[in-house]
């Protein structure tokens, strides 16, 4: 007999002690369908349970230690910039300067040689239009 009311007791103080897991039970189905409602051949449909309820129950349940499966997956984080577009562009053209500038020397180098290349161009058209007159 004391058998049989210890099992009682446990199982009251078990019940009493996650009360949530009723309304977890009871709410199952409205719970999958969405966090504020769902649309119903057309038309919006309330949950059953009200979205601060759902929030208190879905508190309960993860301080307990349990899975909450219900929320709806989230995306991606937009990585938007933050500050001026203003600083970060001034800070990408010095970044881009900076790269030129290595790169000077040989430039200059090419530049010059393009334009003699181009000077004694010149010349020979110049020669060769002298001789055919």
């Amino acid at each position: 007999m004391a058998g049989k009311a210890v099992n009682s007791v446990a199982k009251a103080v078990g019940e009493n002690q996650y009360p949530w897991r009723e309304k977890l039970v009871k709410y199952k189905d409205e719970l999958s369908k969405g966090v504020w409602g769902y649309w119903e051949l057309g038309a919006w449909k309330n949950l059953g349970i009200s979205a601060r309820r759902r929030a208190r129950l879905r508190k309960e349940v993860l301080l307990a230690g349990e899975d909450w499966p219900y929320d709806p997956e989230r995306k991606e984080m937009r990585s938007k910039r933050k500050g001026h577009k203003v600083d970060r562009i001034a800070a990408e053209k010095r970044e881009r300067t900076a790269e030129l500038m290595k790169n000077m020397p040989q430039m200059l180098a090419d530049f010059r040689k393009r334009r003699w290349e181009r000077k004694m161009k010149a010349e020979e058209d110049a020669a060769k239009k002298a001789v055919q007159e």
